[in-house]
Formats: C-alpha cells, structure tokens, sequence
C-alpha cells in the first residue's frame, strides 16, 4: 500500500493510501490544510488541535449540506422521471390515436378511389 507524506498546519503526517490514490490524497490534505490556515487567520494562535478539529467539524458541515443537497436533487430527479414517465405514455396513446385517425382516413381514401373507379368503368 503506498505511502505519502502530508503536511497540515506545519505538520508531517505519513499516510498510506490505495494505489493510484497518491495525488488525491495530498491535493485533498493540502485543501484541509489551507482550511486549518484560514481558520487560524481568522481566530489567531488558539492551539493546533482546536483549529483542526474546528477545520473537521467545518468539512462535516460541507459534507452534511452536500448530502442534503445530492437527497433533494435525487427527490426532483425521481419527480421528473416520473413525470416524463407520464408525458411517454400520453405520446405513446397519442400516437395510437394518430395511427387509428390515418387507418380510418386510408380507408376513406380508398372508398373514394372504388368509388371514382366504380364511376370510370
């Protein structure tokens, strides 16, 4: 299992990851970083096990509206799904209605032209 080397608020970390993970795992921990050194500009020297734990509690919170957002577009997704499930079988007896409507009129057509045969011979 590799391993990387990660620093959060100037802090070494070793940490082991799946292979091909490597990147990921350092671009996701210097984001975490960069979020423990806003919170530390903001609020100054407070301790570093205060800021990261605040810095988790901020990514939670991210998290947590971003798990309520994906539950609410999954709630419109199936909404519209069966809405359009709807609007394909309106089209779908409306384009049987159309068949029928050009069936009948086929046949009218060909009532008229035995007829106009009928007058020709």
């Amino acid at each position: 299992m590799p391993e990387v080397f990660v620093e959060i608020s100037g802090r070494k970390y070793r940490m082991a990851c799946e292979e091909g993970q490597e990147e990921r795992l350092q671009s996701l921990a210097a984001r975490f970083d960069r979020m423990v050194e806003d919170f530390k500009a903001h609020f100054g020297e407070i301790g570093d096990t205060r800021l990261t734990v605040m810095a988790g509690i901020a990514v939670l919170d991210t998290l947590s509206e971003a798990e309520s957002r994906i539950g609410e577009l999954n709630r419109r997704l199936e909404e519209l799904s069966r809405a359009g499930e709807g609007v394909s079988r309106e089209y779908e007896a409306m384009e049987a209605k159309f068949a029928r409507k050009m069936d009948e009129v086929a046949r009218r057509i060909e009532g008229v032209a035995d007829s106009v045969d009928t007058m020709n011979d």
